[in-house]
């Protein structure tokens, strides 16, 4: 029987973690992934799936062959998922106003994939060259963030932990000096405020409202859409998500996606409804 869908993404992030870097790491360009001809941004899990690329753009076998380019021999594909509601297969998610979370657990919607080749393997098309904006990345990161922490209830530096107290809906943060660099500093900032995201007064997330042991699944699948949403969040302002996962983190979410195929694709959809709402800041 042919692996389903949810084998096949989990099989990919898994061969990502296996070799010890976390997608939603240093090796995901800071510019999201996007279709080169209509010009969208891929979203939630497709950010992942197409992770590890210097040119961020991607098209279609059909888009390529329209711009009359063709694919490097030897060239390898990679897949970009979407949904479609299982009575009209031609209505895809752009079109479908649902929860992504309802639609993994709903026998009214199904999963399907395409193919896309990035453009570093797409040959006779004229793709411009990558205009690289750096200015202001850290003040647009520290605008963010300084907007957004106005909302908690408290916030604070001292100590050399970062972390986030749902019971008080406070974050603390080491002080800046203290760590190797701004991207840094942000990266872990933005990974605390995507647990605070999670509070009752907010998106309600069970990993945050529901007290959970260190160690166990629920605090883990927490850690893992805290560490996609501030992925996510510094893409968006321009910077890189520098956070050193630890080798036990990755070992834990790579046993709990094994035991779980449709645990990384609720992940990423918690995830960026947590970056969505940190954005709107």
């Amino acid at each position: 029987m042919a692996n389903s869908i949810y084998d096949i993404i989990t099989d990919k992030i898994l061969a990502k973690l296996e070799s010890g870097v976390a997608p939603w790491h240093k090796s995901w360009s800071v510019q999201t992934p996007i279709n080169f001809l209509t010009g969208k941004e891929y979203r939630g899990i497709n950010t992942f799936l197409l992770a590890g690329f210097e040119d961020p753009r991607f098209m279609t076998f059909n888009q390529i062959k329209t711009l009359k380019g063709t694919i490097k021999k030897g060239a390898k594909s990679e897949i970009v998922v979407f949904w479609s509601k299982a009575e009209n297969k031609n209505q895809n998610a752009e079109n479908i106003n649902e929860d992504e979370e309802e639609m993994i657990n709903s026998k009214k919607f199904i999963l399907r994939y395409y193919n896309v080749f990035n453009a570093q393997d797409i040959e006779g098309i004229d793709f411009p060259i990558l205009e690289t904006n750096n200015n202001n990345t850290i003040e647009n990161a520290q605008n963010l963030a300084g907007t957004y922490l106005k909302n908690l209830a408290s916030f604070k530096h001292g100590g050399d932990k970062a972390y986030y107290a749902p019971a008080t809906d406070h974050i603390q943060m080491p002080a800046l000096n203290s760590f190797d660099s701004s991207e840094e500093y942000y990266s872990v900032l933005f990974h605390e405020i995507a647990h605070s995201t999670g509070h009752e007064t907010r998106l309600n997330r069970k990993g945050i409202t529901e007290l959970s042991r260190f160690g166990s699944h629920s605090y883990s699948f927490e850690e893992l859409v805290a560490e996609m949403t501030s992925a996510f969040v510094c893409s968006s302002v321009g910077i890189e998500n520098t956070i050193d996962n630890s080798a036990a983190y990755i070992q834990g979410w790579s046993k709990a996606l094994k035991e779980n195929k449709k645990m990384i694709l609720i992940a990423a959809s918690q995830a960026q409804k947590a970056a969505d709402y940190i954005l709107k800041f």
